[in-house]
C-alpha cells in the first residue's frame, strides 16, 4: 500500500521523467540484445535440428536392428525347411506306395517354395537395410556439421554474453527500480506501447516539431502542452508518450 501511495504522489513532470529514464534504460538493454543479433535464435534452431537428427538416426538404427533380426529369423526358417526337405527325401526311399511318395514330394515342394519366399524376403530386408544405412550415414555427416556449427555459434554467443552480462544485469535491475516508481496504469501502458513498437520506443521526445517515433508533425499547441509537463501527452498518430527535447539534456 505504501508503494502505491508513493507512486500516486509523483507529479506529472516526475512521472514523465521516470518514464523517459525507463525508456533510456530499456533501450540500452535492447542495444545489448541487438549486439547478440540472431545468435540466440540460430543456437536454438541448431539445437532443435540436432535433436531431430539424433532422433532420426536412432529410429533408423532401430529399424536396421529389427530388419537384421527378421533376416536371421528367415535364415533359421530356411534351415528348418532344408532339414525337412532332407528328412522327406530320406523318407521317400522307404515308402510303401506311390501315394506316400507323392505326399512326401508335395511336402518337399512346399518347403522349397518356403525357402524361395524366405530368400525373397531376405533380399527385400537387405535392400531396406542398405537404404536406411545410407540415410543414417548421411544424417550422421549432417549431424557432425551441425554440431560443429552449434559449438561455433555457442562460443560466439558466450563471448558476447560474457562481455555484456554484468551491464545487462545492472540495467535490468535499474529498469525494475524505475518501474516501481511508476503507477500500474502508466507502467502497463508503457509496456503495451513498447511491445507494439517495432523499435521498442514507447517514450519519445518532440524533434523538429515532429514525433520522435513516427515523425508526424505535432501541432504547436500540443507541443506547448508537452513542454508544460502538466499532463501525459501521446502522439495522435502512433500513440507514443511525448516528452519535450529538454528532458534529453537533463539526463546527459
Amino acid at each position: 500500500m505504501a508503494k502505491v501511495k508513493e507512486n500516486t504522489e509523483l507529479t506529472v513532470a516526475e512521472k514523465l521523467k521516470a518514464l523517459f529514464e525507463l525508456q533510456m534504460v530499456d533501450s540500452k538493454i535492447d542495444d545489448i540484445k541487438r549486439l547478440r543479433g540472431e545468435l540466440p535464435l540460430e543456437v536454438q534452431d541448431l539445437e532443435d535440428e540436432i535433436e531431430g537428427l539424433q532422433t532420426r538416426i536412432q529410429n533408423y538404427e532401430e529399424d536396421v536392428v529389427k530388419l537384421e533380426e527378421s533376416i536371421n529369423n528367415k535364415k533359421n526358417e530356411i534351415k528348418d525347411a532344408q532339414g525337412l526337405i532332407k528328412k522327406y527325401t530320406e523318407q521317400q526311399n522307404n515308402v510303401r506306395n506311390n501315394r506316400e511318395f507323392d505326399s512326401l514330394s508335395k511336402e518337399i515342394e512346399f518347403q522349397t517354395l518356403e525357402i524361395e519366399l524366405c530368400e525373397k524376403r531376405i533380399k527385400e530386408f537387405s535392400i531396406k537395410i542398405e537404404e536406411k544405412s545410407v540415410i543414417i550415414t548421411e544424417s550422421k555427416e549432417i549431424l557432425e556439421d551441425r554440431t560443429g556449427d552449434l559449438e561455433q555459434k555457442k562460443s560466439e554467443l558466450n563471448s558476447i554474453t560474457s562481455e555484456t552480462q554484468k551491464d545487462e544485469e545492472d540495467l535490468k535491475n535499474k529498469s525494475i527500480e524505475i518501474q516501481e516508481l511508476i503507477e500500474d496504469r502508466l507502467r502497463n501502458a508503457y509496456k503495451k506501447i513498447r511491445g507494439n513498437a517495432r523499435n521498442g520506443l514507447a517514450v519519445v521526445s518532440v524533434q523538429r516539431d515532429a514525433c520522435g517515433g513516427c515523425f508526424n508533425k505535432i501541432p504547436p499547441q500540443r507541443q506547448l502542452d508537452v513542454r508544460s509537463r502538466k499532463k501525459i501527452i501521446v502522439c495522435e498518430y502512433c500513440g507514443r508518450i511525448l516528452v519535450d527535447p529538454d528532458m534529453e539534456e537533463e539526463f546527459k
